[in-house]
């Protein structure tokens, strides 16, 4: 059966540039294990994930697993049971603080190519994802509002 994702509150602003990461983000993030093996992230990644962030002692973000690293660890003819997060992610990935405003996160995203971005606090607790589509999604929501 598949969840149904909830609604987002609409937040009241002047506009999408000043608005932050934590208001958009998705808090509710699907994340892995350093041992959690690559048929299992695959499976999570069908069901609508593009990348895993992989976490450890008490959710500190060390990697993250994306499409690309799985396929990659598929080409080179691993079968995907046999390989674990630790072997395939990208260690010590890019992240963004909750209170980055978006207006900044555009930039970040435009210039690094990243399609989704863990959200870590200043423990680098991870607490949140955002994508390309969630930033996409807001901008539409306040009527493309921007300072300039």
């Amino acid at each position: 059966m598949k969840k149904k994702k909830k609604a987002k509150a609409k937040v009241k602003v002047k506009d999408f540039d000043s608005m932050t990461v934590r208001q958009v983000m998705e808090k509710e993030v699907q994340f892995v294990h350093l041992r959690t093996k690559g048929d299992v992230i695959a499976s999570l990644m069908i069901e609508g994930f593009g990348a895993v962030p992989v976490v450890e002692n008490g959710r500190r973000l060390t990697g993250i697993v994306s499409e690309h690293d799985v396929l990659g660890a598929v080409d080179d003819g691993h079968p995907l049971g046999t390989v674990a997060a630790k072997d395939i992610m990208t260690a010590n990935p890019y992240s963004v603080r909750p209170e980055m405003t978006l207006g900044t996160l555009v930039h970040v995203l435009r210039a690094s190519d990243l399609v989704r971005v863990p959200v870590v606090d200043a423990k680098d607790k991870l607490v949140g994802i955002i994508a390309r589509r969630d930033v996409l999604r807001t901008y539409l929501a306040t009527g493309g509002k921007r300072q300039r």
